[in-house]
């Protein structure tokens, strides 16, 4: 049997985050959809970067990197991406994951106090972002949404 790593890579992000006000260095995992044209579609969801899992991403090898290398994005999925932080410091970061896992978004958790989430291109985001406004006006958490696909936005 072939090892599931042929046909994935990983690419290197390097970006400015507003959410840790820093240049920021995150990699991620990728399907290869045209190796000579460049092209990857991403494999899981970002934790600081802005795009969502499923895009599609030119990327190039980088001698000073000595990796692939994220360039553009070539063609969006349609997922959105939430950043998630627990402000409340009494409440577990599971318990708010699986509130939103109820509403058909799957997450990750970074550590504690922090995820990341998924917004399926099929689903509805009203009772999504309804429910981070609620947490958020409770003062339990604060939220960013670094990639609102056009499906999502009002």
């Amino acid at each position: 049997m072939k090892p599931r790593e042929d046909k994935y890579v990983k690419i290197l992000f390097r970006f400015f985050s507003n959410m840790l006000d820093e240049w920021t260095v995150e990699t991620m995992w990728a399907e290869t959809v045209d190796i000579k044209k460049g092209h990857y579609k991403i494999d899981n969801i970002p934790f600081y970067a802005s795009l969502a899992s499923g895009d599609i991403v030119f990327a190039e090898y980088d001698e000073y990197e000595k990796m692939l290398t994220y360039q553009d994005t070539v063609e969006y999925s349609g997922n959105s991406t939430i950043q998630v932080v627990i402000m409340d410091k009494t409440v577990n970061t599971n318990e708010i994951r699986d509130m939103f896992k109820t509403l058909g978004c799957t997450s990750e958790k970074v550590k504690e106090g922090y995820f990341v989430m998924e917004v399926p291109a099929d689903k509805k985001y009203e009772p999504v972002k309804q429910q981070l406004s609620d947490l958020e006006g409770k003062g339990i958490i604060g939220y960013a949404e670094p990639c609102l696909s056009d499906n999502h936005r009002d």
